[in-house]
Protein backbone atom coordinates (compact mmCIF):
# COMPACT_ATOMS: atom_id res chain seq x y z
CA UNK A 1 0.00 0.00 0.00
CA UNK A 2 1.49 3.15 -0.85
CA UNK A 3 1.90 5.78 1.70
CA UNK A 4 2.44 9.64 1.32
CA UNK A 5 4.22 12.25 4.29
CA UNK A 6 2.58 15.44 4.61
CA UNK A 7 3.31 18.61 3.64
CA UNK A 8 5.60 20.80 5.84
CA UNK A 9 5.09 22.40 8.96
CA UNK A 10 8.13 25.60 8.73
CA UNK A 11 7.86 28.92 8.81
CA UNK A 12 11.01 31.87 8.03
CA UNK A 13 11.89 31.38 11.70
CA UNK A 14 12.67 27.46 11.97
CA UNK A 15 16.06 27.24 13.54
CA UNK A 16 15.65 23.72 14.09
CA UNK A 17 13.92 21.19 11.67
CA UNK A 18 12.89 17.50 12.76
CA UNK A 19 12.81 15.09 10.28
CA UNK A 20 10.76 11.42 10.50
CA UNK A 21 10.67 8.78 8.23
CA UNK A 22 6.86 8.50 7.07
CA UNK A 23 4.06 9.00 9.30
CA UNK A 24 2.46 5.59 10.37
CA UNK A 25 -0.66 4.41 9.80
CA UNK A 26 -2.19 6.07 12.97
CA UNK A 27 -0.99 9.30 11.48
CA UNK A 28 -2.23 8.99 8.10
CA UNK A 29 -5.68 8.25 9.56
CA UNK A 30 -5.92 11.29 11.90
CA UNK A 31 -4.12 13.73 9.30
CA UNK A 32 -1.73 14.50 12.27
CA UNK A 33 2.48 14.05 12.66
CA UNK A 34 2.99 11.18 15.73
CA UNK A 35 -0.18 10.67 15.75
CA UNK A 36 -0.02 7.61 17.87
CA UNK A 37 -0.84 7.04 21.15
CA UNK A 38 2.73 4.97 21.85
CA UNK A 39 4.54 7.78 19.87
CA UNK A 40 6.56 9.69 22.59
CA UNK A 41 7.32 12.73 20.29
CA UNK A 42 4.91 15.25 21.71
CA UNK A 43 5.56 14.17 25.68
CA UNK A 44 9.32 14.69 24.54
CA UNK A 45 8.89 17.65 22.76
CA UNK A 46 6.79 19.36 25.97
CA UNK A 47 9.83 17.78 27.94
CA UNK A 48 12.40 19.53 25.76
CA UNK A 49 10.42 22.92 25.19
CA UNK A 50 9.23 23.33 28.89
CA UNK A 51 5.58 23.48 27.91
CA UNK A 52 2.65 20.78 27.71
CA UNK A 53 1.77 20.11 24.10
CA UNK A 54 -0.16 17.36 25.06
CA UNK A 55 -2.92 19.20 26.39
CA UNK A 56 -3.66 21.41 22.64
CA UNK A 57 -5.44 20.81 19.93
CA UNK A 58 -3.36 19.51 16.81
CA UNK A 59 -2.86 23.09 15.23
CA UNK A 60 -1.84 24.60 18.20
CA UNK A 61 0.85 21.89 18.97
CA UNK A 62 2.12 22.97 15.15
CA UNK A 63 1.99 26.61 15.65
CA UNK A 64 4.02 26.61 19.21
CA UNK A 65 6.13 24.23 17.78
CA UNK A 66 6.48 27.22 14.68
CA UNK A 67 6.57 30.53 17.55
CA UNK A 68 9.75 28.38 19.29
CA UNK A 69 11.69 27.91 16.17
CA UNK A 70 10.70 24.13 15.53
CA UNK A 71 9.77 22.59 11.73
CA UNK A 72 8.40 19.51 11.20
CA UNK A 73 9.46 16.78 7.79
CA UNK A 74 9.90 13.81 6.83
CA UNK A 75 12.58 12.41 4.79
CA UNK A 76 10.46 9.92 2.39
CA UNK A 77 7.77 11.57 0.19
CA UNK A 78 5.94 8.22 -0.48
CA UNK A 79 6.49 4.73 -0.12
CA UNK A 80 5.28 1.18 -0.38
CA UNK A 81 4.55 0.25 3.37
CA UNK A 82 2.28 -2.80 5.17
CA UNK A 83 1.92 -1.30 8.67
CA UNK A 84 3.96 1.58 10.23
CA UNK A 85 7.10 0.20 10.96
CA UNK A 86 10.37 1.86 9.18
CA UNK A 87 11.96 -1.66 8.41
CA UNK A 88 8.97 -2.20 5.94
CA UNK A 89 9.53 0.27 3.69
CA UNK A 90 9.50 -0.41 0.27
CA UNK A 91 10.14 2.16 -3.34
CA UNK A 92 10.67 5.07 -1.71
CA UNK A 93 10.46 8.28 -2.95
CA UNK A 94 12.88 10.82 -1.23
CA UNK A 95 11.97 14.40 -0.94
CA UNK A 96 14.54 17.19 -2.64
CA UNK A 97 15.60 18.22 1.30
CA UNK A 98 18.82 19.86 -0.23
CA UNK A 99 16.52 22.04 -1.84
CA UNK A 100 14.09 22.37 1.20
CA UNK A 101 16.62 23.40 3.49
CA UNK A 102 17.74 26.19 1.18
CA UNK A 103 14.73 27.96 1.24
CA UNK A 104 15.09 28.02 5.21
CA UNK A 105 16.99 31.27 6.30
CA UNK A 106 17.34 30.80 9.97
CA UNK A 107 17.87 26.97 9.90
CA UNK A 108 20.63 25.99 12.32
CA UNK A 109 20.32 22.77 13.34
CA UNK A 110 18.43 19.19 11.79
CA UNK A 111 17.53 16.41 14.05
CA UNK A 112 16.65 13.13 12.97
CA UNK A 113 14.45 11.21 14.71
CA UNK A 114 14.96 7.84 14.79
CA UNK A 115 17.61 5.58 12.42
CA UNK A 116 15.75 5.64 8.99
CA UNK A 117 15.52 9.05 9.13
CA UNK A 118 19.11 9.83 9.47
CA UNK A 119 20.37 7.54 7.39
CA UNK A 120 18.36 8.83 4.99
CA UNK A 121 18.39 12.19 5.72
CA UNK A 122 22.14 12.31 5.98
CA UNK A 123 22.34 11.00 2.48
CA UNK A 124 20.20 13.49 1.16
CA UNK A 125 21.62 16.19 2.26
CA UNK A 126 25.04 15.16 2.19
CA UNK A 127 28.06 16.32 4.38
CA UNK A 128 28.54 20.12 2.43
CA UNK A 129 26.34 22.19 5.17
CA UNK A 130 27.40 24.44 7.84
CA UNK A 131 24.03 23.05 9.72
CA UNK A 132 24.54 20.99 12.91
CA UNK A 133 23.04 17.60 12.14
CA UNK A 134 21.89 15.52 15.13
CA UNK A 135 20.69 11.77 15.39
CA UNK A 136 18.13 11.35 18.19
CA UNK A 137 16.40 8.00 19.05
CA UNK A 138 12.98 7.22 17.91
CA UNK A 139 10.14 8.65 19.55
CA UNK A 140 8.05 5.55 17.86
CA UNK A 141 6.95 3.01 20.75
CA UNK A 142 8.31 0.01 18.29
CA UNK A 143 11.83 1.84 19.75
CA UNK A 144 11.70 0.39 22.84
CA UNK A 145 16.15 -0.18 23.00
CA UNK A 146 15.62 2.71 24.86
CA UNK A 147 13.48 3.91 27.86
CA UNK A 148 11.44 7.05 27.39
CA UNK A 149 13.22 8.40 30.18
CA UNK A 150 17.03 7.80 28.25
CA UNK A 151 15.01 9.05 25.22
CA UNK A 152 14.19 12.56 26.89
CA UNK A 153 17.76 12.88 27.91
CA UNK A 154 19.05 12.57 24.23
CA UNK A 155 15.94 14.60 23.31
CA UNK A 156 17.32 18.02 25.86
CA UNK A 157 19.85 18.52 24.03
CA UNK A 158 17.82 19.71 21.46
CA UNK A 159 17.30 23.08 24.17
CA UNK A 160 20.07 24.89 22.62
CA UNK A 161 18.12 25.16 19.17
CA UNK A 162 14.78 26.09 20.84
CA UNK A 163 13.59 30.26 20.79
CA UNK A 164 12.29 31.41 23.92
CA UNK A 165 8.73 31.08 24.75
CA UNK A 166 6.27 33.81 23.60
CA UNK A 167 3.87 33.48 26.31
Amino acid sequence: MRKAAFPPSVDERTTLLILGSLPGDASIRQGEYYAHRGNAFWSLMSDVLGDDLRALPYAMRLKRLRTRGVGLWDVIESADREGSLDSAIRGAEFRDLRGFIARLPALRAIAFNGKTASVQGRRQIGTATELTMIDLPSSSGAYAMLSRDKKAEAWRTLRQWIAPSQH
